[in-house]
């Protein structure tokens, strides 16, 4: 199971939002790069970026913490937050991450992910699946679709994805553990790779999604617990691996 430490960007800072309201927010880091560069050092594989103020614009906003991201830290990352167009994911994908995560766009349109599928492939293109009581939310998790998770994910499954961040939004930045259930069921019943998001606050928590391994959970984002040392990343990583 991967860990995947969560850089969070907004108005070129790195910040954690509560439950992602954008008025709630508190910055950790002035500069996302050194934020990347702790991780890379500190041992993490891959980095989670997600650019807000391009989820709450509908266009990424921070192309240039992404680009010097990628210059600068050794190893892969995948970036979220406003990508609705073809060329936003082609720009993206050119400054160097390694994978795109599509999250309001395929709602309203999974033509646009077959296309992306199709052109860049299954590896480089995710679907990230926010939640709130069950039903998808979108552009920046302000509106809640008419559509249940659980169904898109098997939609969107059929349609070649075969990755997903799946979001309990009632979890985010709350430090009071994952949703482990709907983990579990979007797992089980859509086929699609789970990276377990929102919620991750311990090391037992971190065995817990272990334990899904087996029916499809294959990582975990770690944000806030993170930074404010709740958990040690290296100690994380351990976990992961069933080292501790």
């Amino acid at each position: 199971m991967i860990i995947y430490p969560a850089i969070d960007i907004k108005d070129g800072k790195c910040v954690r939002l509560v439950q992602g309201k954008a008025e709630d927010k508190k910055v950790y880091a002035n500069n996302p790069v050194d934020m990347a560069l702790h991780f890379v050092q500190k041992g993490a594989k891959y980095l989670h970026i997600v650019d807000l103020d391009g989820a709450f614009a509908g266009k990424p906003q921070n192309r240039e913490a992404i680009k010097s991201i990628a210059e600068k830290a050794s190893i892969p990352f995948q970036v979220g937050g406003g990508l609705r167009t073809e060329k936003d994911v082609e720009e993206i994908l050119g400054l160097g991450a390694a994978r795109v995560i599509i999250g309001t766009r395929a709602v309203s349109s999974p033509d646009f992910v077959k296309k992306l599928l199709d052109r860049f492939g299954e590896d480089r293109i995710v679907l990230g699946i926010d939640a709130r009581d069950g039903m998808v939310a979108v552009s920046g998790w302000v509106e809640t679709a008419a559509v249940n998770a659980v169904d898109f994910g098997i939609k969107m499954r059929k349609l070649g994805v075969k990755t997903a961040i799946v979001t309990d939004i009632s979890r985010d930045g709350m430090l009071g553990g994952p949703n482990f259930a709907f983990i579990r069921q979007m797992a089980e019943k859509t086929g699609l790779e789970v990276i377990a998001s929102g919620g991750v606050s311990s090391i037992e928590n971190i065995r817990e999604l272990k334990k899904l391994e087996t029916v499809g959970v294959k990582g975990a984002v770690i944000g806030k617990a993170l930074y404010e040392g709740k958990v040690k990343l290296k100690d994380a990583l351990l976990a992961a691996e069933d080292k501790i």
